[in-house]
């Protein structure tokens, strides 16, 4: 092993796109935003070193034995962030890089691709959300002074924002430099675009800095392993990827599953299982979950995210138990989302592992989450998993409570073990016992906060979060204003009674996605008049929706919300087993 004579940009890109240069799998995925990709061409403009390179020889009677992947030249972070596998075979050898792939994938988008992030605001599922962008530099002049990063203006622009250009800049798509095979070309090419007019030289000068940065000076340097043994592969490349652009802990450790895995791909399927999870950003679900999920479902005695619990043993027993594991977290899922979970109210992955094992356990029923046969255990584990996560039980370090129940889960497969988890955790640190001080902080919660949900969610059992439904103002927000409280005679020194308390959890219900639309903002006495008619039909609805029987006009608000957050007291007091004036929990 030793440093080698360095080689160009040029070259490097040709042989990636002769998949001469591959990844091996125990690469993660390509994770630089757009402004570091312009960052890396401005330093190389600059003439600033951008690091040495370690790259791995594979000699061709050993590719069979890896799994490798193609370099990224186009990058979508929906539809296309995951780099794809590839077979090399033949009877040459390949490159595979150990270190410097973010910066060689940057190269590569730069010079050949596309990149493609998310516009905010707009939604996910609008394919509008990602416009493809070029890198582009502006040949006009150098980048604005106010920009102390950059010293060239190199940008990623989509060909809208081209053709809007106004002629102050001239945007030369980065690319393009390869096309020219001599220096000459290259000022030609200025003068025919009338970029030397007026005496300038910018951008002439540039450009062929440009050309010999990416054509003719030698600037990768790397140092080449010969060795073939992957043990001593692995540990070379987790201790060169300990420092920069961190890897996680979890990068390390599915590397080492991708590594030992002998039938599947480890990293395809882990991945896949995450996006089937998460199904199109409604939850948070990473590979650290599913890793974590996998030791804690197979029984594996010690859970911590450690390189010893990554053995040969345990990814082998992960790979042969990977449908049933993959069943059990996907049938999880679907459970949350039917008790009206997303990623901003599922406060706590780790919180959902005890029912993913529970799942587990039970051979994970196709018809787990829709059969009436498992009404009762569905009932269990939702009053459970709510009481979690308000108790914030997974907090902090958590693998021993996830031991402890796991423990007790194992003992009890008849029914999810609700009651059995209370008690072994009563008197730990992690009791999961609500007293009265705590049953007052859960109604302190706010319009918009993860664990508002869950508290609201104790207080509606009845609705069916299956279909649509919107966490609603009883009083609409739209009310609360100086103009509509002076319109209402309410001396200004009373205002913050009504402008600081909005968005309580007394002013918050939940109502089924269509009910919400025809309330729209109307005030609380006149829909209910129209919604219930009947007295009887009224003397329901406030019995669900816990509305108390004083006057709903705007003027009373304060008065409102001091007796419904009363009632929802006494209805949480009692979902949580807690004795009001006892000061302690029961």
């Amino acid at each position: 092993m030793g440093f080698k004579t360095p080689i160009t940009i040029e070259e490097v890109i040709k042989d990636i796109q002769a998949n001469k240069y591959v990844l091996p799998a125990i690469q993660r995925e390509f994770v630089w935003s757009a402004a570091q990709i312009e960052k890396l061409f401005d330093s190389l403009l600059k003439g600033y070193p951008i690091g040495s390179f370690l790259f791995w020889q594979v000699q061709p009677e050993r590719l069979g034995e890896f799994q490798f992947y193609r370099f990224m030249d186009r990058y979508h972070e929906r539809d296309y962030r995951h780099i794809e596998p590839i077979e090399v075979i033949g009877d040459h050898e390949v490159t595979a890089v150990l270190d410097g792939q973010q910066r060689l994938t940057a190269l590569n988008i730069g010079l050949r691709g596309w990149y493609a992030d998310k516009l905010r605001h707009y939604h996910w599922a609008n394919d509008r959300a990602f416009p493809k962008r070029r890198l582009y530099l502006n040949l006009q002049a150098p980048a604005p002074p106010d920009d102390m990063e950059f010293a060239y203006e190199f940008r990623m622009l989509r060909d809208k924002d081209i053709q809007a250009a106004d002629g102050s800049k001239f945007w030369f798509p980065v690319g393009k430099i390869r096309e020219f095979r001599k220096v000459a070309e290259v000022f030609k090419y200025c003068v025919e675009e009338k970029l030397t007019e007026g005496g300038s030289t910018f951008p002439s000068d540039t450009l062929i800095e440009l050309w010999y940065v990416i054509k003719e000076r030698p600037l990768i340097n790397y140092f080449l392993e010969e060795e073939q043994d992957l043990d001593k592969v692995l540990n070379i490349f987790i201790r060169v990827n300990s420092g920069g652009t961190q890897l996680s802990y979890s990068d390390m450790l599915l590397s080492i599953a991708t590594a030992q895995w002998k039938n599947l791909d480890a990293r395809q399927e882990i991945y896949g299982l995450v996006d089937q999870l998460n199904r199109g950003e409604v939850f948070s679900f990473n590979k650290d979950f599913v890793l974590k999920a996998s030791l804690v479902l197979l029984d594996i005695p010690t859970i911590r995210f450690h390189v010893k619990n990554f053995n040969r043993d345990n990814m082998l027993r992960i790979e042969s138990q990977w449908d049933e594991i993959s069943n059990a977290l996907r049938r999880t899922a679907y459970l949350l989302a039917s008790w009206g979970y997303n990623r901003q109210t599922l406060a706590s992955n780790n919180a959902v592992l005890p029912l993913a094992y529970y799942l587990y356990q039970k051979g994970a029923p196709s018809n787990f989450v829709s059969s009436s046969q498992f009404k009762a255990d569905r009932g269990k584990m939702q009053h459970w998993l709510r009481v979690a996560l308000l108790k914030r039980t997974f907090s902090g370090q958590s693998d021993n409570v996830l031991r402890a129940i796991r423990q007790v889960v194992q003992e009890h497969h008849d029914t999810f073990p609700r009651e059995p988890i209370f008690d072994k955790l009563k008197a730990t640190p992690k009791s999961m016992k609500f007293d009265e001080d705590e049953l007052d902080g859960l109604l302190s919660y706010k319009y918009g906060r993860s664990y508002t949900f869950t508290v609201l969610a104790l207080l509606y059992p009845w609705l069916d979060y299956r279909q649509l439904f919107h966490v609603d103002h009883i009083f609409p927000r739209a009310m609360f204003n100086k103009r509509e409280l002076e319109r209402r005679g309410i001396p200004p020194e009373q205002w913050p009674r009504w402008l600081d308390h909005v968005n309580d959890l007394a002013n918050l219900q939940l109502l089924q996605g269509r009910e919400n639309q025809e309330k729209a903002a109307q005030e609380p006495e006149a829909w209910l008049r129209g919604e219930c008619p009947a007295p009887q039909e009224l003397a329901s609805y406030r019995e669900r929706h816990l509305i108390p029987d004083v006057d709903l006009s705007f003027e009373s608000f304060p008065q409102f919300l001091e007796a419904r957050e009363k009632l929802m007291r006494e209805r949480l007091a009692d979902l949580l087993d807690v004795r009001l004036g006892a000061g302690d929990s029961m």
